[in-house]
C-alpha cells in the first residue's frame, strides 16, 4: 500500500502542466528520432543533455526518458514501410512488417506496432513499480560468466532464425563477430585487424552497417526490379482488425515478458531481446510458415520486446546505478550532473523524484499511443509515393544518418559498401540477420569472456561451476541438438517427397 500511495503522489506531480509538457516534448522528439536512420536515442539524449540545464532535474529526466522510449517506437515506422530500421532493435520488425506493407497492410502493421509498444511499455513500468528491488537484486546474480552464457544461448537461437541453411547462418554469424572485432581491442588496448589503415582504428559503426544492408540495399533492389511504389496494393484500414488483435495478443505478451526480464541484465540491449522474442514467437506459432512473409505476430513480438526492455532498464539504473544500455548510460550521467546518485538510497532520499519520473512513464506511453495511432494513416501513405521520388529521399537520409553518428565520411563509405554487399547477399539468398546480431553481440561476448577469465585466472571451468551459467550452456547445447535434428528431419522428409531439388531449396 505504501508503494501505491507513493505512486499516486508521483502522479500528482507528473500531471502538473510543466511535467506534462516535458513528457510530450520527449516522446515527440523520440518518435522523430526513431524514424530517422542514424540519429538514435543515445546521441539525441547526449545532444540535449546540456540544454536541460535550464530545467528542473525532474523535468529534465522526464524529457530525456521520453526521448528514449519514444525512439524505441519510432524505429518501427520506417522498418515497416521502407524496410529501413531506425534502430537495431527494429531489424526483426522488418522481417514481417515490410512484407505486410507490400501487401497493402502497412496501416494495420503500424497500428499493431503502436499497441504492442504501449502494452509492453505499461507492463515494464508496472514491473518497475512493484518488483524493482527484488528483480534488481536477482539481476546482480548475473556476473560475466552468466552474461557470456546468455550470449552463447542467443547465438544458438540465432542459427535457427533464418529457417534456411544453418551453415550459411553460421558463416554469416562468424563474419559478424569478425567485423565487430575491428578496431581497438577491449582487453589488450591495442588496434587489431586494421591492416595498417588508420580509418579502421575506430572500428565499424553499427548504424552504417544497418543503413547499408537495409536502406541502400533496398534502393538498389528497387532499381533492379523497376519498382513504381513500395506497395502496389491498397493501403486498407489503418487500424488493426479484431483478427489481427487476437493473433497479436499472445505475441505481445510473450515479447513483453521476454523483453522485461532480459532487460534487467546489464548489456542485454533491446536489439538482443527483440531478436529473441521474434524467434520464440515464431517457434510456438501455428502460423510459423507465414513468418517472414507477412505475419502480424512478427511485428507485435519484437515491438513489445524492445519497449519492455527500455522500461525494464530503469530498474537496475534507479535501484543499483547500473545502466543496461547506452541511452541509459547517458541518462545516468544526467542524474549525476543533477546530484542524484542512483542506488537504494535514491528511493529514500529522493522518493518524490523517482516516483514522479515513474508516473510520467505511464503518461508518456499513453501519449505515444494517442500521438501515433492517428498518424498511422499518414505514415501508411508513404507506401504510395512513387519510387522514383522516394529512392533519392531514402538515399539522402541514409547518407545523412550514416555521417551524423560520428561526423565521419568514412561511415558513409562503409554504408555504401555494405549496401552493395547486402544486395548480392539478398540476390543469392544469404541471411543478413545472423551477421547483424553477431556484430552486436561480439563486443559483449568478448568483454564478458575476458572478465570471466580474469575472475578464474584463465580457468574455463568457471562456466561449469556456476549453476546459472551451466544451465544456460546446457540449454544452448540442447537447442543446438534440437535444431540440427529438425533440419535433418525436414531435409529427409523433403527428399522423400519432392526429390533433391527441394533439399537444395531448404539449404537456401
Amino acid at each position: 500500500m505504501n508503494t501505491l500511495s507513493m505512486l499516486l503522489e508521483g502522479f500528482g506531480h507528473a500531471l502538473t502542466p510543466a511535467n506534462l509538457l516535458m513528457a510530450a516534448v520527449g516522446v515527440i522528439i523520440g518518435t522523430f528520432v526513431g524514424v530517422l536512420p542514424g540519429l538514435g536515442p543515445t546521441s539525441s539524449i547526449a545532444i540535449l543533455l546540456p540544454v536541460t540545464a535550464v530545467l528542473e532535474p525532474t523535468q529534465a529526466i522526464i524529457m530525456l526518458a521520453g526521448i528514449y522510449y519514444g525512439a524505441m517506437y519510432g524505429g518501427s515506422t520506417t522498418a515497416i514501410l521502407l524496410n529501413i530500421p531506425g534502430e537495431a532493435s527494429s531489424v526483426p520488425t522488418c522481417l514481417d512488417g515490410y512484407p505486410l506493407a507490400q501487401q497493402g497492410r502497412g496501416g494495420p502493421a503500424l497500428g499493431i506496432a503502436a499497441i504492442a509498444s504501449f502494452a509492453a511499455g505499461v507492463l515494464g513500468v508496472v514491473g518497475l513499480v512493484f518488483f524493482a528491488p527484488l528483480l534488481a537484486d536477482q539481476a546482480l546474480r548475473f556476473g560475466p560468466p552468466e552474461l557470456f552464457s546468455v550470449m552463447i544461448l542467443t547465438l544458438v537461437v540465432m542459427m535457427g532464425m533464418t529457417g534456411g541453411s544453418m551453415a550459411k547462418s553460421l558463416i554469416m554469424g562468424l563474419a559478424g563477430i569478425g567485423l565487430s572485432l575491428i578496431g581497438l581491442g577491449g582487453g589488450s588496448g591495442m588496434y587489431r585487424y586494421t591492416f595498417g589503415w588508420d580509418r579502421l582504428q575506430g572500428g565499424l559503426d553499427m548504424v552504417s552497417i544497418l543503413i547499408g544492408l537495409f536502406s541502400i540495399t533496398e534502393v538498389m533492389r528497387g532499381i533492379a526490379e523497376k519498382k513504381t511504389a513500395i506497395s502496389e496494393g491498397k493501403i486498407g484500414n489503418v487500424y488493426p482488425g479484431r483478427e489481427d488483435l487476437r493473433r497479436s495478443a499472445p505475441a505481445m505478451a510473450a515479447g513483453g515478458i521476454i523483453g522485461f526480464f532480459m532487460g534487467l541484465l546489464p548489456g542485454c540491449s533491446a536489439a538482443v531481446t527483440s531478436f529473441l522474442s521474434y524467434d520464440f514467437v515464431k517457434k510456438i506459432s501455428r502460423r510459423r510458415h507465414l513468418f517472414g512473409k507477412g505475419a502480424i505476430e512478427g511485428v507485435a513480438a519484437p515491438e513489445a520486446a524492445n519497449n519492455a526492455t527500455s522500461s525494464a532498464g530503469f530498474i537496475p539504473l534507479f535501484a543499483l546505478g547500473i545502466p543496461s544500455s547506452p541511452p541509459l548510460a547517458v541518462l545516468l550521467a544526467g542524474l549525476m550532473i543533477y546530484g542524484l546518485t542512483p542506488g537504494p538510497m535514491l528511493f529514500e532520499q529522493k522518493g518524490s523524484f523517482v516516483w514522479t519520473v515513474i508516473a510520467s512513464m505511464f503518461i508518456g506511453n499513453v501519449m505515444l499511443l494517442v500521438l501515433n495511432l492517428p498518424l498511422v494513416g499518414l505514415w501508411a501513405r508513404l507506401t504510395r509515393v512513387p519510387f522514383g521520388i522516394m529512392a533519392p529521399v531514402i538515399l539522402m537520409l541514409s547518407m545523412i544518418g550514416a555521417y551524423t553518428v560520428r561526423n565521419n565520411m568514412f561511415d558513409v563509405q562503409v554504408a555504401v559498401v555494405f549496401g552493395v554487399i547486402g544486395y548480392f547477399l539478398q540476390k543469392h539468398h544469404w541471411p543478413v540477420m545472423p551477421l547483424i546480431l553477431c556484430f552486436i553481440l561480439g563486443p559483449l561476448m568478448e568483454s564478458s569472456f575476458m572478465q570471466s577469465m580474469a575472475m578464474s585466472g584463465g580457468d574455463l571451468m568457471i562456466f561449469l561451476r556456476r549453476p546459472i551459467a551451466l544451465t544456460l550452456i546446457l540449454a544452448a547445447a540442447g537447442m543446438l541438438a534440437l535444431s540440427l535434428y529438425m533440419v535433418r528431419r525436414t531435409r529427409k522428409r523433403l527428399h522423400e517427397e519432392l526429390g533433391e531439388s527441394a533439399v537444395s531449396l531448404v539449404n537456401g
